[in-house]
């Protein structure tokens, strides 16, 4: 049975594993290449490129048994980030949200926070994935994960430690699980880590 300690230890390892193949995403408004490196790619494509590494990484746990964007039962027109185990009994069903405080330009994004804290659900944050988790009817274990890319100026432990202390006055929280990945080709998203979450 897959635990959630070694789920968030290989999506560290699959995000080191996708970025030595130096991918490159595309700016969706001008169409032009950001800088390669798995860490300018959008969450949704990001998470698509972790699973598909995931397989590879450990066929007896991942392979064909590791889905992406799969809808709620009771609300099929939001989808769950990553389930894994056997559809639609799934082990697991996680929802994933990117902590990315530099831009691939160099600049801090400013409005990155609104995908982690606030607790209104129109922002779609990991906080309200806590809530939205919780009152699914998804079978199995459920959990939060969060990666995110750091630099000296911007820690990522101040926006982890936040979220902690609002989702753990809800009372949704289990322990802290995290791994960290380094030596990224990408000029400002070189190093991080990634934390998860089981949700109750």
């Amino acid at each position: 049975m897959l635990e959630l300690e070694q789920l968030v230890i290989d999506f560290a390892k699959c995000i080191e594993e996708v970025d030595a193949k130096h991918p490159q995403a595309k700016n969706a408004r001008t169409n032009e290449f950001y800088r390669p490196g798995f860490g300018p790619h959008p969450e949704a494509q990001a998470v698509d490129l972790v699973a598909d590494a995931l397989q590879a990484l450990n066929p007896a746990i991942y392979e064909e048994r590791t889905y992406t964007s799969i809808p709620y039962p009771s609300a099929p027109r939001q989808k769950c980030d990553l389930c894994i185990g056997e559809k639609p009994i799934w082990d697991w069903s996680v929802e994933v949200k990117m902590l990315r405080l530099i831009g691939d330009n160099g600049k801090p994004n400013d409005n990155i926070l609104m995908h982690i804290l606030p607790p209104y659900p129109q922002h779609r944050s990991a906080l309200t994935d806590c809530f939205k988790l919780v009152t699914s009817e998804f079978p199995g274990r459920k959990a939060v994960l969060i990666y995110g890319f750091e630099s000296e100026s911007y820690p990522l432990e101040p926006a982890i430690n936040a979220f902690e202390v609002l989702a753990r006055e809800a009372k949704f929280l289990g322990r802290r699980y995290e791994a960290h990945f380094a030596n990224l080709v990408h000029l400002y998203h070189q190093f991080g880590a990634v934390y998860g979450w089981e949700i109750s």
